[in-house]
């Protein structure tokens, strides 16, 4: 039956193709070379897919086309973000509106009360009509072997435009990511790409999308490597730079303003400027625990309440508007703030000021429902950090005075590595945006003291947190799907041999004789699942012939279901000291359907760990 539906599919998936190839062939009498470049035609999707699943050449060509798709659609989503910009809030072309020195009270309510209601109202419609939810690159690569869903993606993405758009203080980098890998992930499965290449492309896509929306190739490439594919090798180093350059090169041809600092550093950095800027990455690494406990929080506060899900966000939007009559920096993701920030000389009170606006915004836009991403909040975020940090450590001390503009990129990198993760693509987005290799080293060691500090005191990065508050055990993108895949019913045995727990031991013995098995399934009167004899005990010579099973069986609370993974099956198997047990269809019925030994799901677990390694290390 269902080899029946392959050829049915590949007809239909392919029938461009086959009208292609009778066209060129033409239909009656047509010459023979006609004809064989009609075959050609006919058989052109099963040769690109033989050629890209065997040469990596063509890997790396359909990763730059991925990286041309993701350059297109970042260039796109921005364009539409700073229309709406402009439009809703009447500002002049190509001004960001977080760099404004004040806006229209009115507008900013209209804008963020009304657009929240948009936004609440379609994520409603979206519940009811479309209740599907869309899977993150992270979450895909780490348990799907890659798979995403176009049309999904497609729906976050406009929910990040919208928020976004009517100003909330959310980022765009989400739906970059998203869109990217998605119409990577597309285009892996249409080429049928095996698991470990279509996580790889996956990846590509979001290297590219980062990439594009930083101006800044090497950033996007370990962004895919530290948070997408979850490691570095070889192997995967064209594709994902193929990707990043392709997507920058589109970005820079379509885009006219370009992501960069426009900053003065020093030549050099004291060795003495070191231990102040590790006591920064601490700092931001605690700051920004409490900015991603702060969202957690507030989501939980709006579900409490009883104000209805749709209505979240206009609520959220309101109080989001009043923080902007404060401060219009707190708008949108912080683009211009940024670099308005940089080198404004505000007063340590209005920086802390600023601190406490923006994280509040950004808590309660994501918290009542509008969508979007913390990656450019956490780089404002951080270099306002780092101007506080280094305003009083010049009013506490003269042994460790740091140049403010240095302390502001670094702890910028530092908290953005709290909240997204990935230390080094914190370091080369430092050393691509200001061309300093003595900051790209304080950057790097602040990364990783700040890493450190989170993985010790929080112990996930605001994709993965979220990930967790979810249900799922992920840390990283590092492929553990397959042991969901892997299952109980499909290591099982399904030929057991089975007894009644009211046969005598004198019986069994006759039927069973040593040698013939190891164990014997013991079932009740009503051919339920009872227990396990293993033949060698019931052979012993101090047991009565007319003793019954049900004496000396064992396991009888300890049983596995076929939908159980291998981790949970090699736990009960801990659990019960067991060397094999048996699979039932129920906890309830109970009916007996297979045998699983310890010593064959280790070696399949074995298996598969050392398959794994082998794609990890591009062997």
């Amino acid at each position: 039956m269902g080899g029946a539906n392959v050829p049915a599919q590949s007809g239909r998936r392919h029938h461009w193709a086959r009208r292609l190839a009778a066209w060129i062939g033409g239909r009656h009498g047509a010459a023979r070379p006609r004809r064989a470049l009609g075959a050609w035609v006919l058989h052109a999707p099963r040769t690109l897919r033989a050629l890209v699943r065997t040469d990596e050449i063509w890997l790396v060509v359909l990763a730059s086309c991925v990286g041309l798709g993701a350059g297109l659609c970042v260039t796109s989503i921005g364009a539409a973000a700073q229309a709406m910009h402009e439009w809703i809030y009447a500002l002049p072309h190509l001004e960001r509106l977080s760099g404004q020195v004040s806006i229209a009270p009115e507008r900013a309510v209209l804008a963020l009360g009304g657009g929240g209601l948009v936004v609440g109202l379609m994520g409603s419609a979206i519940m009811r009509w479309w209740p599907t939810r869309a899977i993150d690159p992270i979450e895909a690569n780490a348990l799907y072997g890659g798979r995403m869903s176009v049309k999904d993606s497609l729906i976050v993405v406009l929910q990040t435009l919208l928020s976004n758009g009517f100003g909330a203080s959310v980022g765009l980098e989400a739906g970059y990511a998203q869109i990217g890998s998605a119409l990577a992930s597309r285009l892996g499965q249409a080429f049928r790409l095996r698991r470990n290449d279509l996580r790889l492309l996956v990846g590509c896509g979001a290297a590219g999308a980062i990439a594009a929306a930083f101006n800044a190739p090497l950033t996007g490439s370990f962004y895919a490597f530290e948070l997408v594919i979850g490691t570095y090798t070889l192997a995967t180093l064209a594709p994902v730079v193929a990707a990043s350059v392709v997507s920058v090169v589109v970005t820079r041809l379509l885009s006219p303003e370009l992501y960069g600092f426009d900053v003065q550093l020093p030549t050099a950095i004291a060795a003495g400027d070191y231990v102040p800027l590790m006591g920064l990455g601490i700092l931001a690494a605690l700051v920004a625990v409490l900015v991603m406990r702060s969202v957690t929080l507030a989501e939980a506060a709006f579900r409490r309440s009883r104000v209805p899900p749709w209505l979240r966000p206009g609520i959220g939007g309101l109080a989001v508007a009043g923080l902007a009559m404060l401060s219009p920096q707190v708008l949108s993701s912080g683009h211009a703030a940024l670099q308005v920030g940089m080198d404004a000389p505000y007063t340590l009170k209005y920086i802390a000021l600023l601190i406490v606006l923006k994280a509040a915004a950004s808590a309660i836009s994501l918290g009542s429902g509008f969508r979007g991403g913390l990656f450019f909040a956490s780089l404002f975020l951080g270099a306002l950090l780092g101007k506080l940090f280094a305003g009083v450590l010049a009013m506490v001390t003269v042994t460790y005075a740091v140049a403010p503009v240095v302390c502001a990129l670094v702890g910028m990198s530092a908290l953005a590595v709290s909240v997204v993760g990935g230390p080094l693509t914190m370091a080369f987005l430092a050393l691509e945006s200001t061309g300093s290799l003595p900051l790209t080293v304080a950057v790097l060691m602040a990364s990783v003291v700040s890493s450190l500090t989170v993985r010790r005191t929080f112990g996930y990065s605001f994709a993965t947190w979220r990930f967790h508050l979810r249900g799922e055990a992920i840390r990283s993108a590092v492929d553990i799907g397959w042991m969901r895949n892997l299952t109980v019913a499909r290591m099982m045995r399904r030929e057991t041999r089975t007894v009644r727990a009211d046969t005598a031991l004198g019986a069994f013995r006759r039927d069973v004789p040593l040698g013939s098995a190891s164990r014997v399934v013991v079932l009740d009167a009503a051919d339920r699942y009872a227990g396990m004899v293993q033949v060698a005990d019931a052979h012993a010579p101090d047991l009565a012939d007319s003793l019954r099973l049900a004496a000396i069986m064992q396991h009888a609370d300890s049983l596995l279901l076929p939908q159980m993974t291998i981790k949970d099956a090699i736990g009960v198997f801990e659990r019960a000291e067991a060397d094999a047990l048996a699979v039932v269809d129920g906890k309830d019925s109970k009916r007996v359907i297979g045998l699983l030994t310890e010593a064959h799901a280790l070696r399949r677990y074995s298996e598969e760990l050392e398959r794994r390694r082998r794609e990890l290390s591009g062997e």
